[in-house]
């Protein structure tokens, strides 16, 4: 399918206006090449006729040739109408279309794609796309007829001098085909690689600001940043000088065919009789030959429009592309919420390691199981699977005897609370963020998960309660905080299964208290898949699973895997030494 059909495909009720505007851009073209030939008329009327020549006839092609350059400007001008209100229609939908794709994909696919790499994506690639479709495309077909219009008019005036215009049209025209070649393509992929590599760097730049300026350094400090800039600078700079010469040549040899229609006419009137008839094709040719080289003009930059339209469109689908969760034809219910792992395996996509291997575990319906393990060895990766953040790649994760994957995606969501170590908060009222949870709560049962999530002291400090808008007028809260009230969206949710990443990560010991007791209220009852650093969290649950490099080594109580004296006790007995450490004149144990 090439790129005006799949540019149409968007377009919806919208598209016949793009035949329109391409038919009137069509006769506008022509229109605009009329009033030379009424020119050349009336130049023909006063040098051949001279004195006899009637001055009704002048008056008459003098109407014709403002009439008919008036009219081409009000036809071009209806043709961008119909072409902006079909290219506006193709843009909002291509990016609502996208919006659409991007909010059924795996949760794990925004781990992997940045919030400024999607934007720039899908914004201003759709924005290209309009520019091509509103300003370039209407020039396409006065760009592809103009030059067998023009080709028809130069000879039928005086084919000696037509081809001596054809001259620098065939040398320009291998010129723009050597410039607009496969380097060409090659640039613009690279072009807008480039592009969006910067904007990637430069949002998280930006949200890094205050790091930098907490620690008194300079942009060199974010080097992937400074790096995007100098690969485009040094891209965008070679291609320049390659494009320099060529350029030139170019410019100069379209606009010089006087330079080769002059000696032609000379040459011409040697040999003839009548030169007055030689010197008026030649003024016709003189007046003509600039429209040549703005057709070949627009021809070149429409080339170089279509195939940034066609790469900014086959980015927005590459991304829109990415496998989506498969969604069951017959979803089945929950029959209750035990989670099984049989011999599951998984690899993120593009890499050829195995996150996890072969994992086989079960957690009874309303018991709490912790991971544990070192950075890096595959817990977080194990809890995303249950919510199928990702889908496995060998084995199969089940849910109450069901695969994850043929139970509905909305209700698995329904039934499934997450509490990640990295919060988020809305800058909404504290209310609307903690509804997030359920936005159909009454006041009694938001008022019971403020109460079980210990935020009260939170909400009463606070200017407005809990209509105060969070990150406005100076109202921001601590991490430990902000991690009290995301536990308060998820048991406003009451889903019976949760999920707990690292939940006490960011906070202070005073907050960390608050926190296990409001994950206590948060999972009585619930079936419940934690992870945990602080081993200290997971002394009291009713299992702890230990992975090692992406397989799980040990499994068992606190006191059965103590007994083991294996990896589980290795790490208590690091931590236990960890939390005597003090700080004095030297590093030592209490």
């Amino acid at each position: 399918m090439n790129t005006l059909s799949r540019l149409q495909a968007y377009m919806a009720g919208r598209k016949i206006l793009l035949p329109a505007a391409l038919i009137l851009s069509t006769i506008s073209s022509l229109l605009g090449i009329v009033p030379f030939i009424f020119i050349w008329l009336i130049a023909k009327e006063l040098l051949i006729s001279q004195a006899d020549a009637p001055q009704v006839l002048i008056n008459t092609y003098a109407w014709w040739a403002f009439g008919t350059a008036v009219g081409g400007v009000i036809i071009y001008f209806l043709a961008l109408m119909l072409s902006h209100l079909a290219a506006f229609r193709a843009e909002t939908n291509m990016r609502r279309q996208a919006m659409q794709k991007i909010v059924q994909l795996p949760l794990g696919f925004f781990d992997n794609n940045t919030s400024g790499h999607i934007r720039k994506i899908i914004d201003d690639n759709a924005s290209i796309t309009h520019s091509f479709l509103a300003h370039q495309l209407p020039d396409l077909a006065g760009s592809t007829l103009m030059p067998f219009a023009s080709l028809i008019l130069i000879f039928v005036f005086d084919w000696r001098l037509g081809i001596a215009c054809l001259i620098p049209i065939i040398a320009a025209m291998m010129i723009m085909g050597f410039m607009m070649g496969k380097r060409g393509r090659h640039f613009m992929q690279s072009y807008m690689n480039s592009l969006e590599d910067m904007n990637t760097e430069a949002v998280e730049y930006v949200r890094g600001i205050p790091v930098v300026k907490v620690f008194q350094q300079t942009i060199f400090s974010f080097k992937n940043f400074h790096n995007s800039i100098i690969k485009y600078r040094d891209m965008v700079y070679k291609y320049t000088l390659i494009w320099e010469k060529p350029m030139a040549t170019y410019t100069v040899i379209i606009h010089g065919f006087v330079y080769v229609l002059i000696p032609v006419a000379i040459l011409l009137i040697g040999n003839s009789d009548s030169y007055a008839e030689i010197l008026l094709d030649l003024f016709f040719y003189i007046l003509i030959t600039p429209v040549f080289a703005q057709s070949i003009m627009k021809s070149m930059y429409l080339n170089q429009a279509m195939g940034q339209a066609t790469e900014a469109i086959n980015r927005i689908e590459d991304l829109t592309n990415v496998k989506h969760l498969s969604v069951a034809l017959d979803p089945k219910p929950f029959k209750n919420h035990e989670i099984h792992f049989k011999d599951v395996s998984f690899s993120y996509p593009g890499s050829k390691q195995k996150a996890i291997d072969s994992i086989s575990f079960t957690i009874p319906e309303g018991k709490t199981f912790a991971l544990v393990g070192a950075s890096g060895s595959g817990k977080t990766t194990i809890a995303r699977l249950v919510p199928r953040f990702w889908d496995v790649d060998e084995g199969q994760v089940t849910i109450g005897g069901n695969d994850v994957k043929d139970i509905s995606p909305k209700e698995l969501m329904q039934h499934v609370s997450f509490v990640f170590q990295n919060t988020r908060l809305f800058k909404t009222s504290l209310l609307e963020n903690i509804r997030y949870g359920n936005s159909h709560a009454t006041p009694e049962a938001i008022e019971n998960a403020v109460e079980s999530a210990q935020c009260r002291e939170i909400i009463s400090k606070l200017p407005k309660r809990m209509n105060t808008r969070i990150g406005s007028e100076g109202t921001y809260l601590s991490g430990g905080e902000q991690q009290r009230i995301a536990l308060a969206r998820a048991i406003l949710k009451d889903a019976p299964i949760v999920v707990l990443d690292e939940a006490t990560a960011f906070a202070d010991p005073e907050n960390e208290h608050l926190i296990q007791k409001a994950l206590g209220k948060l999972a009585k009852g619930k079936t419940v898949l934690m992870i945990a650093h602080r081993l200290t969290s997971v002394v009291d649950v009713d299992s702890i699973l230990v992975i090692d490099k992406g397989k799980m080594v040990e499994q068992g109580t606190h006191n059965e895997l103590i007994g083991k004296q294996g990896l589980y006790a290795r790490m208590w007995n690091e931590y236990q030494k960890s939390v005597q450490w003090t700080i004095g004149k030297e590093a030592q144990y209490a």
